[in-house]
């Protein structure tokens, strides 16, 4: 609990004297975005640990189908080898990527494989969302996983039925797209905010000595290519993307609940509030006896039963006062000063956000 509290303090002390960030990492630039690919492919070379070919009919068809496109015959013969396996291969494909330059991919088993570790993906063409194929694929899996099978225990550490293939495809299809050719470009905010377009509006107007960009809306800022008289977007967005901004972010308090993580930024408030915190737990316990007639007696075995209960209440914090508008320091300060745990810290801070008393977005995951 003391290092929750360090660590939140020491959140609230850089929060404090907030850095200024570059543009290029508040916002994405209009058209300079990737673009999804997909394909269907196929793993060999698994050792006996693909997919059962009876299970994953849709295995033996893709294996029929590059082998006829090999040239070797298949039609009509049965075979169900087990080191091979159906696949999902997906990958994005980068804004301004060239014919030739190359991308990493990802390759996920869709049948039932029960791995692909030191498997090679056979010549898969990559798709997009037109249909037009954009890149091929091809090359040895690295998987994070791994498992092991006995006669009668199995063990299976990470996913060994995913994994990438680092530089895996290859570009043979470029997005048509004439980014030197822009008029004009928008910046989109990661986190839409009024004050920091504001802010960034009035960085970039500084920057060239005249109105060049406008603010429309929480999450935009239309920029003049224009108005800049550089000529070249490039140019224009290389001089934008490197100014500082100081951002604004809304009061935000988000709650883990599987981990017990608390993470609160520095500008949430809490109003005037009473707390109390403790557990009432109630135990139930069942001690039946069995009582046997004497020797060479008349009479039946009977099970008596015995039961007991009994409440327990835990010490709780007792009632706590959080005084007018306090910060998150001094919150924290307080309920660690009564040795709150970060569970039940979260329990408070939900009741305190239930009463009103909590100025800021709370976030449960």
């Amino acid at each position: 609990m003391r290092f929750l509290a360090v660590l939140l303090l020491s959140l609230v002390a850089f929060s404090a004297v907030a850095a200024p960030i570059r543009i290029k990492d508040l916002v994405e630039f209009d058209g300079v975005r990737g673009n999804d690919l997909v394909g269907y492919g196929l793993v060999v070379g698994l050792n006996g640990t693909g997919d059962g070919l009876r299970n994953a009919p849709f295995t033996e068809e893709i294996m029929s189908n590059i082998l006829e496109r090999l040239g070797v015959n298949v039609t009509g013969e049965s075979f169900r080898p087990k080191n091979v396996a159906a696949v999902f291969v997906t990958a994005t494909l980068p804004p301004f990527a060239r014919a030739g330059g190359q991308i990493d991919v990802t390759v996920s088993a869709i049948g039932d494989a029960k791995s692909l570790l030191g498997g090679t993906l056979v010549m898969t063409p990559l798709n997009a969302a037109d249909g037009e194929i954009y890149a091929v694929a091809q090359g040895t899996i690295i998987a994070g996983g791994a498992s092991a099978e006995g006669k009668a225990a199995s063990v299976v550490q990470g996913v060994p039925t995913a994994g990438t293939i680092p530089a895996g495809a290859r570009v043979e299809r470029e997005i048509a797209f004439d980014f030197g050719g822009l008029n004009a470009v928008r910046l989109a905010l990661r986190s839409p905010d009024f004050t920091t377009a504001g802010r960034i509006e009035a960085v970039i107007n500084d920057e060239f000595g005249r109105r060049v960009a406008m603010m429309t809306d929480a999450g935009t800022v239309a920029l003049d290519i224009g108005a800049t008289r550089m000529g070249s977007p490039a140019h224009v967005l290389g001089r934008v993307e490197n100014l500082l901004v100081e951002p604004e972010r809304r009061a935000r308090v988000v709650v883990d609940q599987r981990s017990g993580t608390i993470v609160m930024g520095a500008d949430v408030r809490i109003s005037r509030v009473a707390v109390s915190q403790g557990n009432l737990t109630l135990r139930i316990e069942e001690a039946p006896v069995v009582v046997q007639p004497n020797p060479f007696a008349q009479g039946d075995t009977v099970v008596v039963p015995r039961s007991s209960a009994t409440i327990e209440e835990e010490p709780g914090i007792g009632m706590a006062e959080i005084n007018e508008a306090s910060s998150l320091s001094e919150v924290v300060a307080g309920l660690n000063a009564l040795g709150v745990s970060p569970r039940d810290m979260i329990d408070i801070l939900k009741s305190i956000n239930s009463a009103g008393a909590l100025h800021a977005e709370f976030l449960v995951r």
